[in-house]
């Protein structure tokens, strides 16, 4: 077992490996689906192992440098006080890393960035993001089977589709980092046209996408976000 210690903070936080993926869910890798439209990569990445301890790596030095930096209003130490998650469609992560002010007077949370958690989302990130990305250019019927196999309500992938198209183009943070990208990521084929301005390998192009996202994630952040 990992263990990341917090220096004068009491307590670590221990990384341990993911537990199991839903049960005969898409991430079984009998009964995932496949084609060359990108079903066998998703299906490959929502049952990496090594990639879903990276990214709960990826999150505990976040949390660690959040510690390390204290409160953001009054400087003050900051103690663990983590959210209880358990996000659907991908690993069972069961905390969001989180601290509170140990002042009296000031008990203000800080929430680190994540690239685990997209927001208050019920599925985790990397299932938000694959998914949406994913289905673009793919017939009703094959996005039916993902749907299907991920326990995805109809209903819930319209709203992440929208949500792309309509609160995270129109979101400070988008408007400020879309300049980054040559040429422009076209907006109409969010996530998809995303995901193909990161021209790496598709783990490490996740990762990619998540760390751009990260700055989103955050409690504060997501209120301008939140559908």
């Amino acid at each position: 077992m990992l263990s990341i210690s917090f220096g004068d903070q009491s307590g670590q936080i221990n990384i341990k490996p993911p537990g199991s993926l839903l049960p005969g869910g898409f991430c079984s890798l009998s009964q995932g689906v496949k084609n060359e439209n990108g079903e066998t990569w998703c299906q490959s990445h929502l049952a990496d192992q090594q990639l879903h301890q990276l990214l709960e790596k990826v999150d505990a030095d976040l949390a660690e440098e959040a510690c390390q930096q204290g409160c953001l209003y009054c400087d003050g130490k900051l103690h663990r006080a983590d959210y209880d998650r358990k996000p659907r469609g991908g690993p069972q992560w069961e905390r969001r890393y989180s601290f509170c002010c140990a002042q009296a007077d000031c008990r203000r949370r800080r929430t680190p960035e994540s690239v685990r958690f997209l927001g208050r989302r019920v599925y985790a990130g990397l299932v938000v993001v694959l998914i949406t990305a994913m289905i673009h250019g793919l017939k009703p019927a094959r996005v039916r089977r993902i749907r299907e196999a991920l326990q995805i309500d109809s209903r819930t992938l319209k709203r992440w589709r929208q949500w792309w198209l309509d609160n995270f183009v129109r979101s400070s943070f988008w408007k400020a980092a879309r300049a980054r990208f040559m040429p422009l990521v076209c907006e109409q084929t969010l996530p998809w046209s995303l995901w193909l301005s990161f021209k790496l390998e598709e783990r490490d192009r996740l990762l990619a996408v998540l760390q751009f996202l990260r700055p989103i994630t955050t409690p504060a952040a997501w209120k301008e976000l939140a559908m």
